[in-house]
């Protein structure tokens, strides 16, 4: 067995797989099951001589103190390398839930004054890095609907008697595009290449009223602040919400020369095509996900920080806040190495661009900004008949322009504007749900990809989704959408979606609350 093939020793066997998944709400919150031996089998990156080992905590909850480190073309931290990577936590999970709260606001500002304190008593016992945690805590349209139907209290943001979804942040560009009001928070909808499993039905569009986002180099504090949030001590959480499903994940791993998680992790699980993941590779496809290039810098994702694209700047309510898209996808590993895209040039030039003449041996390749333009995919397509994965997008998910935000912070043409946050799973489709039939639980590990973006506004999502699909606004790309010939497209299952906004820390908890009669 070659060092790439190795798989983790005795503690990981395919038994502790299977048993390791968890059917009750009870067993899923206090274990990690499967996911619980990454612990032994992956040591927690050295970050603190590329990152402070105090960061401060911002407003902004969307943002990590992630390390950014030189990689070369093996993917591999090195002095000479020349492609700078995010460092991403190795552990990531995803709880959402609807609400075990009367809708009365007597009973909603209890709720946010209980739910704020434990979160405050988490923040000081956990620094925002992967040395500590990241708490992300998103609302979805249900909350605020059925929730928030009016303020009953005027304040310095909004009249009082504003109703739903007045009190929302406007999408200006969208709204102006379209000739009336269209909020930075949407449903979530399908896009031409969303195919679920055989036998799945449609994608689901799912209604949570909230997401909470963690993420950490370690299981145990991420499982402190699982029992924290959804525990129901009288010191804890847990009785504002009900639980509808866990996702679990994990990223990473090799960037200092060790085997990755997602090699070491599908050979474990025994996931066709396995063996094909490169060894250090930071996903299951191959690829690094956290290129510097591909990630919007600082606070670009925040809803006021580049102007004009919405109504927060300068004292919106939800200033320093963002949307956030949560979607999972199946990605099938035989199809992609050994059907599809069977040569590394293949994968390359289906993940980036065609046309691309890449080293022989995988490794991290990367479109450095600006990438190409909506007219420059056109002519790949004309000249090879296919398109790239991120080449699609990079017309439409970056600037266009130089731009000067908000706060004073140059931005060159072609900087990326959303942050992106998913990490790969064997979850099918979920580590826990409430609703095992809709969903298709199933306990029989399986390769995939919780996805998650953050940017201003959920029509910025949309743009650069349906741009993966070939597309824009002003022409559609002649090459079907699941078409090999169509970025990656071919090789994903997605059967889940919804749709976020994610409030600043200031109003993190139940917000709006505060101003219900």
């Amino acid at each position: 067995m070659t060092d790439r093939d190795e798989k983790p020793r005795g503690e990981l066997s395919r038994r502790r797989f299977l048993q390791g998944t968890a059917r009750t709400l009870g067993a899923a919150l206090a274990s990690a099951g499967i996911y619980e031996v990454i612990d032994t089998i992956a040591q927690p990156p050295e970050r603190l001589a590329f990152a402070a080992p105090t960061p401060e905590r911002g407003q902004e909850q969307y943002t990590f103190n992630e390390a950014v480190i030189n990689v070369d073309g093996s993917a591999v931290e090195s002095s000479n390398g020349t492609i700078l990577v995010r460092v991403p936590a190795l552990h990531d999970h995803i709880i959402t839930a609807t609400l075990n709260v009367p809708a009365n606001a007597k009973a909603l500002q209890e709720a946010q004054q209980h739910l704020e304190s434990v979160l405050l008593g988490l923040d000081q016992q956990f620094a925002p890095s992967p040395a500590g945690a990241g708490i992300t805590v998103a609302w979805g349209l249900p909350y605020f609907h059925q929730y928030i139907p009016s303020l009953g209290k005027a304040s310095s943001f909004f009249k009082a008697g504003t109703q739903y979804p007045a009190y929302l942040p406007v999408d200006l560009v969208t709204s102006k595009m379209e000739g009336h009001t269209v909020y930075a928070l949407q449903e979530a909808r399908t896009f031409p290449s969303d195919q679920p499993p055989p036998g799945f039905g449609p994608v689901r569009l799912e209604q949570n009223a909230v997401a909470v986002l963690l993420r950490s180099d370690s299981l145990a504090n991420i499982m402190t602040i699982t029992n924290a949030l959804f525990g129901r001590g009288s010191n804890q959480a847990g009785s504002l919400f009900k639980v509808t499903s866990i996702r679990q994940g994990f990223s990473g791993g090799g960037f200092y020369g060790q085997q990755g998680l997602p090699s070491k992790m599908a050979l474990a699980a025994n996931i066709p095509g396995a063996q094909s993941i490169p060894r250090q590779s930071q996903g299951f496809l191959g690829f690094a996900t956290t290129l510097d290039s591909n990630m919007g810098p600082g606070n670009i994702a925040s809803l006021e920080t580049l102007p004009g694209l919405t109504d927060q700047w300068p004292n919106g309510y939800f200033k320093q806040g963002a949307t956030m898209h949560l979607s999972h996808l199946f990605q099938d590993l035989v199809t992609w190495y050994e059907q599809n895209f069977p040569q590394y040039a293949d994968r390359v030039q289906a993940m980036l661009q065609p046309g691309l003449s890449p080293a022989p041996a995988p490794g991290t390749y990367a479109l450095q900004p600006p990438g190409p333009s909506e007219a420059e995919v056109a002519q790949g397509v004309q000249r090879y008949h296919a398109y790239g994965h991120s080449g699609s997008m990079s017309p439409v998910d970056s600037t266009t322009s130089p731009m000067t935000s908000n706060y004073g912070m140059a931005y060159s043409t072609g900087t990326t504007i959303p942050v992106r946050g998913d990490f790969d799973t064997l979850d099918n489709p979920f580590h826990y749900t409430s609703d095992p039939t809709a969903d298709h639980y199933s306990e029989k590990p399986a390769a995939g990809l919780h996805f998650i973006m953050f940017q201003p506004t959920i029509a910025i999502f949309n743009l650069v989704r349906l741009s993966m699909d070939g597309y824009y606004p002003d022409m559609t790309l002649p090459i079907a959408p699941r078409s090999p010939h169509a970025g990656i497209n071919s090789v994903l299952q997605t059967t889940h979606r919804q749709n976020f906004l994610v409030p600043p820390r200031r109003h993190r908890s139940f917000p709006l609350a505060e101003f219900l009669a």
